[in-house]
């Protein structure tokens, strides 16, 4: 995978790659305070591409911001123009993008509050997050001795840049234990979600998955909540522990990075028969064809350009 791409948006312009460049005194460099969010763009049929979800993600970068006393400078409306414009200059269909807002130079130290605020807009070509033959065959997950962070600790329903090493070192654990992917539970023990992901378990064609409470409020899992209800599934938003990943019938991950990803082993117990299950299987075709504009009711997901 290469991220690079010909241009990246950079506080209304749009700059060539290799001089899309921060000051190493960025205030979000050394303390973590920033945002981002994730988005994919797909193509469509008859041409073109779609930008799956782009309004609610853009609706949850500026609570983010909300949350952390940040003022974007750059109106929401137009940040949405900018993700459009970078994928048309990138000539991307499908593609990941990136919108980031970051603290820039200026004052140092935490109680900071003066520096610029830089908006950019970046995007790549990505394939599948944890590889094309997890999407198929399922990936291994192991739990991880990091817990997501206290309700109390930090803000939740914020997608904020430091929060992320607590996902990080959770990844480079799982990984070096043999797994793909890492499961974290909460502070009380119960299961969160994983390192970028959201979590489905299934059980006797019950699906049950953490309550955004202990949770970043994945727009993947809410519109695979609405695809599973659609499909005819009872839904139990609820905590839950770990154990209830051993004995389901089916687990899957849920994310814009990861979609809908099948989960075959937990803690190197099999799920089920060890394999993707009909339900998970169901779910990924009709997002795959959801998200590429051929199921009319999800089709007003998608903002075409």
């Amino acid at each position: 995978m290469s991220i690079r791409s010909k241009v990246i948006w950079m506080n209304g312009e749009l700059v060539p790659y290799d001089e899309a460049n921060v000051h190493i005194l960025s205030h979000t460099l050394h303390y973590g305070l920033g945002l981002f969010e994730g988005i994919r763009s797909y193509a469509q049929e008859g041409g073109g591409g779609g930008v799956f979800h782009l309004d609610a993600h853009l609706d949850r970068l500026y609570d983010s911001a909300k949350m952390c006393h940040i003022q974007v400078p750059v109106a929401k409306e137009a940040l949405r123009q900018a993700c459009l414009e970078t994928l048309r200059a990138n000539d991307f269909d499908e593609a990941y993008i990136r919108p980031l807002i970051h603290l820039g130079h200026g004052a140092m130290g935490l109680g900071a509050r003066s520096n610029p605020v830089h908006v950019s807009v970046a995007t790549w070509e990505w394939g599948a997050y944890l590889g094309a033959e997890g999407l198929e065959k399922g990936i291994s997950v192991g739990t991880s001795s990091f817990a997501r962070h206290a309700v109390g600790s930090t803000l939740q329903r914020a997608k904020v840049v430091g929060h992320y090493v607590n996902s990080i070192l959770a990844r480079y654990e799982a990984n070096d234990n043999g797994f793909d992917e890492a499961v974290m539970l909460d502070a009380t023990g119960l299961v969160a979600e994983g390192t970028g992901e959201n979590i489905f378990a299934i059980k006797n064609g019950v699906v049950k998955t953490p309550s955004v409470t202990n949770i970043l409020a994945g727009i993947t899992r809410r519109t695979a909540i609405q695809m599973l209800e659609h499909l005819g599934y009872t839904v139990q938003e609820t905590l839950f522990g770990r154990d209830a990943l051993y004995v389901a019938d089916e687990v899957f991950m849920t994310g814009t990075a990861a979609e809908i990803t099948p989960v075959r082993e937990v803690d190197r117990r099999p799920v089920g028969a060890g394999q993707r299950g009909p339900i998970t299987e169901a779910l990924q075709s009709l997002y795959a064809e959801g998200v590429r504009g051929r199921v009319d009711w999800m089709r007003p997901m998608i903002t075409t350009y």
